[in-house]
């Protein structure tokens, strides 16, 4: 009797197991915008945030349970009510990660915008040649804006690339100077009213970089690291991934408003690129500065200024970088690229590394200036759009540039300009000058962005004096917007970074004057160069550098010279004292030939001489970003939204609502002193 159980439970057992297998059902494996509500099933936190009529891609990826079934239709629902829009579907049998099955179907819908504010579930389902069928949901919120205040005509982000607060602090400390524990001049972004603090973790980490750091304050909405105004996908193109209506395409497209971009950096880079271009591959270079030209009816570009000549030059050219390995093109043969066509009024773009960028800017009517001297001389009254090309890649840093301008008025080499064939590049603040001479023509007013790029990248290099004078030469462009918004009194200026970079640290000053630096270096070794060198505490004094009449310090190397620490640093040697050259810049097209190859290839083939070894926490020959939360400073009508701790995602919210339903002031101040300021204004 007991056997007779046994074996009937076993039969159980087996027949159950039967359909379990015939009817496995397709799987969703990815489902965009990203949401908890698919990934956990938990309802919050929302991820994907959205401003009223921004638009965006929905898609979702869908797997057949065995290589021997298809997907067959695909419905989207929003609400719990079918989509009318076209689902485009990619087979994966090409141009998919090698990680998703072949016979995966990738749909999507382009180009989606919801008005009602409030919190939206939408759906997926799809059959399979079977007849088994699979649903998911996820959601996303429409930000409501508050209507009635006085909206805001243009507005200024300044983005210090990797510029925490010890940047901020060193910057101060140099060009400000110290009297018994005062400051004795601030720093232009010091004098900002409002202050707050920004959390800097992308989509997939604690640890952002540059794509979306950026594209958080622009988009509303997490990026991927290396990813910009897009969510991320399963296919290798990286430039058909679903889109987030940037900041600069929703406030052209709904007010006509223009969009500036300045750097100091090469234009493609991924701040600048983060604002105007839709790609999963920051590096894809060639496919980005296309598209700033292409899809300019959508941003509203005008302004377009920093290094990178080499992407704009045919290829053959000496200094061209140009490829179709990085160009874009989205064949109308193809219905899941041909949506973002017809659905976002995208170019289709072409791969054609032979193509004269340059000279299709300027047949588009944009004033091209190659220098510093064609940049004075430009008449802005009479130009609507303006390219700005400075370097074949990123442009020499404030120190460079400042030493290469006091030699010509010596007459002598600039050095390091010299090298690079660029001797007469303009300043970052010279820069923010003339696009906002240029964009204040704009009827209906203009974003623009301008970035001190090479905070960060200097900061990678742990060379301390570079990265400082870049902080001084931001912050003198934060001083010109500043000015600007102070004189129209309708301009909204945020001061801000993407990430801090290098975990820099204020660690003290010098104890020694800097003859005596140079023969403790000569000496050698950690107790001569730390020891006796590293002030702590009191110790450490005020350093005094003194600043000359072009607003940079004389020199760099004074007595008790401010001593900066990393956190987040790979092995290095330290010697304390400026370097006469950069590092090599392996974006540079002619860095492996002279006399660019002279140039330390790494932290470690510099100030060796000292042999004072600083071992670092990081493998490479690079300082690396941080979690650290940022500063953020802002500056007239609506700064008052920026205060307390904020995702850098919020940061956008709060711009939406400054231009598109104005400036309501926090309860508490409406009748206060702000109101009476903004009034005096």
């Amino acid at each position: 009797m007991t056997l007779t159980r046994i074996h009937r439970t076993a039969l159980l057992a087996a027949f159950t197991l039967v359909p379990a297998v015939a009817l496995a059902a397709p799987s969703v494996s990815r489902l965009t915008p990203p949401s908890e509500l698919f990934a956990s099933g938990r309802p919050g936190p929302v991820i994907a945030r959205f401003l009223p009529g921004q638009r965006f891609d929905l898609q979702a990826t869908l797997r057949p349970d065995d290589p021997g079934k298809t997907i067959g239709s695909v419905r989207f629902t929003l609400d719990g009510k079918s989509l009318g829009e076209p689902v485009a579907l990619r087979d994966c049998s090409r141009g998919c990660l090698a990680s998703v099955p072949k016979n995966a179907v990738i749909a999507t819908v382009r180009a989606l915008s919801v008005s009602r504010p409030g919190l939206h579930t939408f759906g997926v389902s799809a059959s399979q040649s079977d007849g088994q069928t699979v649903t998911a949901q996820g959601n996303f919120e429409v930000v409501p804006l508050m209507l009635g205040g006085r909206k805001v005509r243009n507005v200024v982000i300044l983005l210090g690339d990797g510029m925490g607060a010890a940047q901020r602090t060193a910057a101060r400390i140099v060009a400000g100077g110290y009297a018994q524990g005062k400051v004795i001049k601030p720093l232009a972004m010091d004098t900002f009213p409002v202050t707050g603090m920004v959390k800097t973790a992308s989509l997939n980490s604690v640890v952002t970089d540059s794509s979306p750091g950026m594209t958080g304050y622009v988009s509303g909405n997490k990026n991927n690291n290396n990813e910009e105004g897009v969510f991320p996908d399963d296919t290798t193109d990286p430039f058909d991934n679903p889109r987030i209506e940037y900041l600069s395409e929703y406030l052209h497209r709904t007010q006509g408003k223009a969009l500036g971009l300045v750097t100091t950096a090469d234009v493609f880079d991924a701040t600048p690129a983060g604002n105007a271009v839709h790609t999963s591959n920051r590096g894809a270079g060639t496919g980005i500065v296309d598209q700033y030209l292409d899809d300019r009816g959508l941003t509203g570009l005008a302004v377009l200024m920093g290094g990178g000549r080499k992407w704009f030059l045919p290829a053959g050219v000496p200094g061209s970088a140009r490829s179709e390995q990085n160009d874009y093109q989205f064949p109308a043969s193809d219905p899941h690229t041909a949506e973002i066509v017809k659905r976002w009024g995208a170019a289709p773009g072409k791969l054609d590394k032979d193509r004269d960028l340059l000279a299709d800017f300027q047949a588009a009517g944009f004033s091209y200036v190659p220098d510093r001297a064609s940049l004075d001389a430009m008449d802005a009254a009479k130009t609507g759009r303006l390219l700005g090309l400075f370097a074949y890649s990123n442009m020499n840093v404030a120190l460079d540039k400042m030493d290469g301008r006091r030699g010509k008025e010596r007459g002598v080499r600039g050095r390091v300009v010299d090298d690079y064939g660029f001797p007469d590049q303009p300043m970052l603040d010279e820069m923010a000058a003339k696009a906002l001479a240029v964009l204040e023509r704009q009827k209906n007013g203009f974003v623009l962005m301008v970035e001190g790029a090479s905070i960060d990248k200097q900061a990678h290099n742990m060379d301390t004096e570079r990265w400082m004078l870049d902080t001084i030469e931001f912050d003198r462009a934060v001083g010109v917007v500043q000015d600007f918004a102070r004189r129209r009194g309708d301009t909204l200026v945020i001061v801000t970074a993407d990430h801090e970079c290098s975990g820099a640290a204020l660690i003290g000053g010098s104890r020694v004057s800097d003859a005596r630096l140079q023969e403790l270096v000569r000496e050698g070794g950690s107790a001569k160069l730390r020891d006796q060198v590293v002030g702590i505490y009191e110790q450490a004094g005020f350093p005094k550098y003194r600043m000359a009449g072009d607003g940079y310090p004389e020199t760099t190397d004074v007595d008790g010279r401010l001593l900066i620490g990393y956190g987040a640093n790979a092995d290095r040697h330290e010697d304390w004292r400026s370097n006469e050259r950069p590092l090599q810049d392996s974006q540079q097209p002619f860095v492996k030939k002279e006399p660019l190859l002279a140039y330390p290839a790494s932290p470690m083939a510099r100030d060796a001489e000292g042999r004072y070894l600083v071992t670092g926490q990081v493998p490479g020959d690079s300082a690396v970003h941080t979690a650290t939360d940022i500063p953020l400073s802002a500056f007239g009508p609506g700064a008052w939204s920026f205060t307390g701790v904020m995702d850098n995602t919020d940061v956008f919210f709060r711009i939406g609502q400054a231009i598109m339903g104005g400036v309501i002031l926090p309860e508490g101040l409406a009748n206060g002193p702000v109101r009476a300021r903004q009034k005096a204004r």
